[in-house]
Parts: structure tokens; C-alpha cells; sequence
């Protein structure tokens, strides 16, 4: 299976690239996991609500050029469904036998992403009710996606 995590932004925090890397060598033994750093479209400090919705636009643009033809897409977004582990592992094994083996995981903006590209995307996901910093959305993303590979293969990590 090949997994794209498609984001806008770059890590700042060594920690943060640390805890990504990890998880990225991890996901060698069961898949081909790629991470694609975009750069977000500046704003001003107080954007108004047009000027939000043109750079998501053209942020949207960005990221449709790196989805690989056919791979099913996660959309993750706060009006997304939140999943069990579980359930989360059943939908990534679901979607790669759907999208042919491609799947692309989508991380936008601190402003999120173009309504379109969600409305396009085969599954809005939600990591949490929660509200989380913008750049560990990556770190917990790629865990996850981790731990489902290693539920739907019997390993020991998931408790």
C-alpha cells in the first residue's frame, strides 16, 4: 500500500520531526508512507473572511496536484467522523482495497481546508472534538495510522 500524508505547513519543533520520523521508519514494514509539505498561501494577522476563502482555494489547488490518481482520500476535519482505532484500522484496510492500494491522508491549514476538496474526498475524518496544535495533527495522525496497520496485522502494539 502507498500512504501520502499531504500537509500544509512545515514542522518547526525537532521533537515534533522526531516523532514523525519515528513513525514513518515504523510504517516501512507495512506499507510505502510518504509525508508532502506544502506551503500555506500568507494571510494577514486579521484576514477577512474572502481572503480565507481565496487562499484556501489556491491551497486546494496545491494539494490536488499531489494526491496520487485514484488513491482514496481522507479529508481531516473538524465536521469529520471520529473513529475507534478500530474502526479507523477497518476503514484504512477498506479504502486501500477501494482506492487500489493508494491512499492520501489530507492536513490543511491552520484556516483547515477548501470545502470542495472535503466534499470531493472519499471519507472526512475527525481526530478529536478536541482542539490539538496544528503541527501534532501530523504526529498523531501517522500514529494512528501506525497502530491500524498493526491491528489489522495481530501485532502487539495496540492495546
Amino acid at each position: 500500500m502507498n500512504v501520502t500524508v499531504i500537509c500544509l505547513g512545515k514542522l518547526k519543533e525537532q521533537y515534533l520531526k522526531d516523532a514523525c520520523d519515528e513513525y514513518l521508519k515504523r510504517l516501512g514494514a507495512f506499507c510505502r508512507c510518504k509525508v508532502v509539505e506544502l506551503s500555506p498561501v500568507k494571510l494577514p494577522d486579521n484576514p477577512s473572511a474572502a481572503q480565507i476563502t481565496a487562499a484556501l482555494n489556491r491551497e486546494a489547488a496545491m494539494i490536488r496536484e499531489k494526491i496520487p490518481k485514484g488513491a482514496a482520500v481522507f479529508a481531516l476535519c473538524i465536521e469529520g467522523r471520529t473513529l475507534t482505532s478500530e474502526q479507523f484500522s477497518e476503514r484504512l484496510q477498506a479504502a486501500a482495497v477501494a482506492g487500489g492500494a493508494d491512499v492520501a491522508f489530507l492536513i490543511g491549514s491552520s484556516f483547515g481546508l477548501d470545502e470542495e476538496l472535503k466534499k470531493a474526498a472519499n471519507y472526512r475524518l475527525s481526530m478529536s472534538p478536541m482542539t490539538f496544535p496544528h503541527q501534532l495533527a501530523r504526529v498523531m495522525l501517522l500514529e494512528q495510522i501506525y497502530r491500524a496497520f498493526q491491528i489489522a496485522s495481530g501485532g502487539k502494539y495496540h492495546k
